[in-house]
């Protein structure tokens, strides 16, 4: 049996075998290319390029340089976008990754159906995005109503209501992960912990926590990443309002997010498109600069087992 495993692998991996794939290796992976290249490279190249343009359409794009640039750093309610979203990112990444990682360890504890919580938190994970937005404003109006107010009028109700819509949309998906992190956590470490008289607390922190800092890696890069990129929940939840007007005589609407504002620039005026391809270029470089420097100071932070 030995040999003739052997002799199926050597065959496997002949020059007799590998000569021609490694020949016409191009050929196989021309269509996945040739998508990439579609769905995904002209797009970016070609927006891109658009972010130098003012135009109203791609076919009458006029090159003007920085100009786009500048008055997006200049827009006041475009930095203010930022700040926003960086607040509510921050704020989301906490409250998630905390309540999903304690979602996830008390299931694992063996209670009885588990298998049934675990469908159950899961489940708003399909909802789309557009659907929750509609859910909640009704649930959270319904609230408010009660006194007087609504979530569009209150820069403080529209805050929480994102966090809270974001956090029972995403945590059974980071549940689902930290599961599978503290379901591969080696039964020796634990139970060695615990003959040397480890209590439950220092078990979780000095064992549990450290071993499975690849999957608290994977969430809080997805976490980041989808609160940067939240758009049409903003959209739905509240339109980023209430407005508020400044000394200077700008208005901004204070609860809009990034994407929504890109968004609105974009498209609620056909001269400023150029301007809301610029935010787009930069919005996409924020969020590229950011998940990296996440990745890598909690990469940083794994144990080898």
């Amino acid at each position: 049996m030995k040999k003739s495993r052997q002799k199926n692998t050597a065959a496997v991996n002949s020059k007799l075998i590998r000569r021609p794939i490694q020949r016409w290796f191009a050929l196989f992976l021309l269509p996945t290319f040739a998508a990439f290249c579609i769905g995904f490279l002209y797009p970016f190249l070609k927006g891109l390029y658009l972010s130098f343009c003012k135009f109203t359409t791609t076919s009458n794009a006029k090159w003007i340089g920085l100009a786009n640039y500048r008055k997006a750093l200049a827009d006041a309610s475009f930095m203010h976008a930022f700040w926003y979203t960086a607040l509510v990112a921050a704020t989301s990444l906490i409250v998630i990754n905390v309540l999903a990682f304690f979602v996830a360890y008390a299931l694992t504890r063996g209670i009885k159906g588990s298998n049934v919580f675990r469908g159950v938190f899961f489940m708003p994970n399909l909802i789309g995005g557009i659907v929750l937005g509609y859910i909640w404003s009704m649930i959270f109006d319904g609230i408010l109503k009660r006194y007087g107010t609504s979530i569009v009028l209150s820069t403080t109700y529209g805050y929480w209501g994102l966090i809270i819509l974001m956090s029972w949309q995403q945590i059974g998906y980071m549940m689902i992960i930290y599961i599978a992190g503290l379901q591969s956590v080696p039964t020796d470490m634990i139970e060695a912990a615990q003959i040397d008289g480890a209590n439950g607390w220092q078990t979780l922190a000095h064992i549990t926590i450290p071993t499975v800092m690849p999957s608290i890696t994977i969430c809080s890069f997805l976490t980041l990443t989808n609160s940067f990129k939240l758009f049409d929940q903003n959209m739905v939840l509240n339109g980023g309002q209430p407005f508020v007007f400044r000394p200077d005589g700008t208005i901004i609407k204070s609860t809009e997010m990034l994407a929504l504002n890109i968004y609105n620039t974009f498209y609620l005026n056909s001269n400023s498109r150029g301007v809301g391809q610029a935010k787009a270029v930069l919005f996409f470089i924020l969020v590229a600069a950011i998940a990296l420097v996440q990745l890598r100071a909690t990469h940083t932070k794994e144990v080898q087992q």
